[in-house]
């Protein structure tokens, strides 16, 4: 990714070793500022991103104060801000000192690889010409994120409990557990508790750089061997809450950066997907289950419908985990939505019942082992699957009253 700017570089004092390792990456053009000129510079520069230098020395808090106005009213894609900071709690990306250019280069790219993306989406989102313009959230994308909590030593509890107080957590007492949560789910941040072997931490670290799916990632150390060659890891003091101070930045960055992806896959869909879920919407999937079966008579061609329900009102968290968990599940040659009462529904085209009687066990089974349940942590998700398939004379209205006991209900 390019460091093509312009950039913003406040510092007190020159920083000129900053500025000369921004150029040699290709930054340009940088443009030097103090805090007390950063407001105009911002308004004149129109930056790509910031980088402040010394956040830490006393800066002018009214000038501080009337950039971070100006940043959070701006109409138009993200302005990332990175910070070299030891302080625990600072509003943008924060790099613990020392460090390393290429470490500040690293998560400067990866923040415009988000402002990217987001410019790319308000330019599809104004551009868009489908029936219906996919609906935006407008929440935090922190209420999005997961935070995966590995460790096995005396902090791994209050760690655990320090991310659960802000974002969703998952916990895993091993290596090869988080290595499956990390493969399963959506994973918006790591922290690496203690209690683990520097052997141990190596295989994690092996896991990180096989996956390109996981340059990104914020992780935090704690208790590790020392510096490691990941630009996303980093050593953290052992404060539960020092930590999560400095991981939510970074978390919500990230869970920025997935729900833009799935926002450019439901335009790129015209809007048949939800940007939610990553499902179809519920009218999409009448549509698409009315061409499938009328394909599937004319033809003579298995076609199978299943709707996977669950005990009770899930948490708003867990429906949208379990959505999101379909997505990954589901063949090429089917598709989905996330029906009423947090129901999935799943259409298995050229599948016959005992076929989809095992796929969709299998997809209620992974369900069940993965699914979070924000506010019952020790309870089981009881899924129920309901399967019916296409015979003579059906209709995609009595295919729905035989897994559903209703007839097809657009959504509202």
């Amino acid at each position: 990714m390019s460091l093509q700017g312009p950039l913003i570089v406040i510092a007190e004092q020159p920083a000129t070793e900053l500025t000369a390792a921004l150029s040699a990456a290709g930054a340009f053009p940088i443009v030097e500022s103090t805090w007390a000129d950063a407001p105009t510079a911002f308004v004149a520069v129109k930056p790509a991103a910031i980088v402040i230098a010394d956040p830490d020395e006393s800066a002018d808090r009214s000038a501080g104060d009337m950039l971070s106005l100006q940043i959070a009213t701006l109409n138009g894609p993200i302005v990332p801000i990175v910070a070299l900071t030891d302080t625990q709690d600072v509003p943008a990306l924060p790099i613990a000192l020392p460090a390393s250019p290429e470490r500040l280069i690293a998560r400067l790219q990866s923040a415009l690889r988000v402002r990217s993306l987001h410019a790319t989406v308000l330019r599809r989102c104004e551009a868009f010409s489908g029936p219906m313009l996919p609906q935006w959230p407008t929440d935090d994308p922190l209420n999005d994120a997961t935070v995966l909590v590995a460790g096995r030593g005396p902090l791994y509890p209050a760690i655990s409990t320090a991310v659960g107080e802000r974002v969703k957590m998952v916990g895993a007492l091993s290596v090869e557990a988080a290595a499956k949560h990390l493969d399963a789910r959506e994973i918006d941040g790591a922290v690496l508790g203690d209690g683990f072997s520097p052997r141990v931490l190596e295989q994690f670290f092996q896991l990180l750089r096989r996956d390109t799916r996981l340059r990104d990632l914020p992780v935090a150390m704690i208790g590790g061997p020392g510096p490691v060659d990941l630009v996303n890891v980093e050593e953290a003091v052992a404060d539960p809450q020092a930590v999560v101070a400095r991981m939510i930045p970074l978390v919500r960055m990230h869970a920025f950066e997935a729900r833009l992806k799935r926002m450019l896959g439901s335009l790129d869909a015209g809007g048949m997907l939800d940007p939610a879920t990553g499902l179809l919407t519920r009218d999409s999937f009448f549509r698409d289950l009315d061409k499938a079966v009328a394909e599937a008579s004319d033809r003579s061609q298995p076609l199978s419908l299943a709707r996977i329900s669950f005990d009770g009102r899930l948490d708003p968290r867990a429906g949208l985990d379990g959505a999101r968990l379909v997505t990954r599940l589901v063949r090429a040659i089917d598709f989905a939505t996330h029906d009423e009462d947090d129901a999935i529904l799943i259409a298995f085209t050229q599948t016959d019942l005992r076929s989809a009687h095992v796929v969709a066990r299998r997809i209620a089974g992974l369900l069940k082992t993965t699914m979070l349940m924000p506010h019952r942590a020790h309870a089981k998700v009881t899924a129920h699957v309901t399967l019916a398939t296409l015979k003579a004379g059906d209709t995609p209205d009595t295919l729905m009253l035989r897994v559903a006991g209703r007839r097809m209900v657009a959504a509202e």
